[in-house]
């Protein structure tokens, strides 16, 4: 079973709004208690008990909207292959109540003078609207795409109501021209993307053409290609004491798990982010959907549910 990673919470379902496969819930603190603050990108991590799902489940879901209101909100597409955590959320009813961990973000965004250009598919909107909300506060200049099948569009009145004409949507057959939306662009626009696969990748290969800073956040995970150092290699955890070897057929997690170091992981397909560790020494070879080519560059942090190493030996601060 997954494992939480910080604090957890319980909150209590105070709304729920289904727009098509699409259920918003709003969550409020327990009486004499306050919600953590977050940025824009954070999620929630989301238990799904194991009454609901044989071992339990834990999934992340964007924080919608603004960081500074009291409630938070989080937006869940019912999917019939999701392992059965969508359906069991569109089940939950006002007063109930849900165990989660966070906020966590490895999708934030960053604040500056330099345009933006906001893209969504489907539920992508989640973390872009709480990320277009600080830009209308901040009077960045900004605008938002958002794509999706009529009727199964959530938030469409919240963000006509803050952002009017900077708001484009495009339904019922009408198709998000990305090369004309992103070959328009301004030199120096930062472009913001969450949303389907296929979505994405247009995006960040038109940003790339264009010369635009491109940031996304992927639901599903990029397929693995081949580990740069194929062989058997070690991984040292400075803090546990122990050195372990890896073989190709594990992941890092699954033999520091073996061995009783417990981490908190979630997803175990690199999309998620809480299973990240620290790096002190040697050549990561990174496999996830997270990180962007600069952070990668770092060799300073690594999602050991998939990332590997490029070399003979890794030291982690584990």
């Amino acid at each position: 079973m997954s494992r939480l990673r910080g604090a957890a919470f319980t909150p209590v379902v105070v709304s729920r709004e289904a727009v098509g496969d699409v259920v918003v819930l709003e969550l409020a603190p327990l009486e004499g208690r306050r919600l953590p603050g977050w940025r824009p990108g954070a999620h929630l991590d989301v238990v799904i008990p194991p009454s609901a799902v044989p071992g339990g489940l834990t999934r992340q879901y964007s924080l919608i909207g603004d960081p500074a209101a009291p409630t938070w909100r989080i937006a869940v597409l019912r999917e019939a292959e999701s392992g059965g955590g969508s359906t069991w959320l569109h089940g939950v009813r006002e007063g109930d109540t849900l165990q989660v961990g966070g906020p966590h973000n490895h999708f934030e965004f960053r604040a500056g003078p330099a345009p933006v250009l906001f893209l969504a598919g489907g539920v992508g909107i989640t973390p872009i609207s709480a990320m277009a909300h600080a830009a209308a506060a901040t009077g960045r200049d900004y605008a938002v795409h958002y794509a999706g099948r009529a009727g199964n569009m959530a938030l469409v009145d919240d963000l006509r109501a803050l952002h009017g004409e900077r708001l484009h949507l495009y339904r019922d057959g009408v198709r998000l021209d990305l090369p004309g939306v992103l070959g328009a662009a301004a030199p120096g626009t930062a472009v913001y993307a969450c949303g389907p696969a296929r979505l994405l990748d247009e995006a960040e290969a038109e940003a790339s053409r264009a010369g635009l800073e491109f940031h996304a956040e992927r639901f599903v995970a990029v397929p693995l290609r081949a580990p740069v150092w194929p062989e058997p290699f070690e991984v040292e955890l400075q803090f546990s004491g122990l050195t372990l070897e890896v073989p190709p057929e594990k992941s890092i997690l699954e033999v520091v798990e073996e061995h009783g170091v417990l981490v908190p992981w979630s997803c175990s397909e690199g999309t998620c982010g809480t299973c990240e560790t620290p790096v002190a020494e040697g050549e990561i070879d990174h496999r996830d959907s997270i990180l962007t080519a600069q952070e990668r560059a770092r060799m300073d942090t690594m999602f050991i549910c998939v990332s590997r190493a490029a070399c003979p030996r890794l030291v982690l601060e584990l």
